[in-house]
């Protein structure tokens, strides 16, 4: 099968789209609460997807993302480069321009990116990069290449974002371990959730976060990682209940080191669409308390993207 080109913006077959129309959540969110993790796809008109991307999404604008954002009832985004538009980050920095401040932002740069470059993104409202280690959605870096675009966005203050799937972690580990920047985990490291949380594989995971005290993870997308998905229980939905463990475990044991977001508007789901208001109501179940949820949401991002 042939790539898609830049002009193409034909969505991958079988792409669910964002639900439109979420609940309201019953879970109230703390004053200054922020939504970590988050994307903007194009629009493919004004911002085309890159020639190189494995997959073509629905649009999903920034307007749409600020509404939702509205919605839900968080008051500020941090809006991560999506894989399908590349290193071309301009919807991203489109995005946090229009922001008014309360967005900041994760781009994807490549080795040929200027100073001048960083220094513009920067001062747009990025504060880190994201390496991307998960083979279907991107073509691997060198380390190397990695290595050194992380020793140039050091000076400014970013941090790294980084994604893998838990069966690759021991594969990249002393390189994870050896990054000169805070290091921010997507998604727990997307373990294995029928296995326990205490077996060889989360461990390892944990111990990455014991051990290096630069290594954040955010406890998001239970939708990505769940077998058992949404259901009702006693009349209530309880969402992605096999995955509260993971997330509730590194909550509590690195209550400074974690985050949360909606991972909005959700891409490369193969069965279901989640309701981010029921999102948002998973998120008392993995911070227990209130002084927990307080840290998640508010003090955590606050502290890492706009100190």
């Amino acid at each position: 099968m042939s790539k898609p080109t830049a002009g193409d913006f034909t969505k991958t077959a079988g792409w669910l789209d964002w639900f439109d129309g979420p609940s309201k959540p019953r879970f109230k969110l703390p004053a200054g609460a922020v939504d970590a993790h988050c994307h903007v796809f194009g629009p493919g008109d004004k911002f085309p997807y890159a020639p190189e991307r494995k997959y073509t999404p629905c649009d999903a604008s920034k307007e749409q993302l600020f509404a939702l954002r509205d919605h839900l009832g968080f008051d500020k985004n941090v809006i991560v480069q999506a894989t399908c538009h590349g290193s071309d980050n301009r919807a991203l920095v489109d995005a946090l321009k229009a922001a008014n401040g309360k967005a900041r932002g994760v781009a994807t740069v490549n080795a040929l990116v200027t100073d001048a470059e960083l220094q513009e993104m920067h001062a747009a409202g990025v504060r880190g990069t994201r390496f991307n280690f998960v083979k279907r959605l991107a073509d691997s870096t060198p380390r190397e290449v990695l290595r050194e675009i992380a020793h140039r966005i050091a000076p400014l203050g970013w941090h790294v974002v980084i994604y893998f799937e838990a069966a690759d972690l021991p594969e990249h580990y002393d390189f994870f371990t050896s990054l000169p920047t805070t290091v921010v985990v997507d998604h727990m490291g997307r373990p294995d959730v029928t296995k326990p949380v205490d077996g060889p594989e989360f461990a390892l995971f944990v111990k990455m976060m014991r051990e290096h005290e630069n290594i954040w993870s955010k406890v998001s997308c239970p939708e990505r990682l769940s077998v058992a998905g949404p259901k009702a229980l006693n009349g209530e939905q309880h969402a992605y209940t096999d995955v509260v463990p993971f997330a509730k475990h590194l909550v509590e044991t690195f209550p400074d080191r974690v985050l949360w977001g909606t991972d909005w508007p959700h891409p490369n789901l193969k069965d279901h669409m989640p309701d981010d208001g029921l999102l948002v109501d998973y998120i008392p179940q993995i911070a227990t308390t209130a002084e927990l949820q307080k840290k998640l949401l508010v003090d955590n991002p606050n502290r890492l993207y706009w100190s």
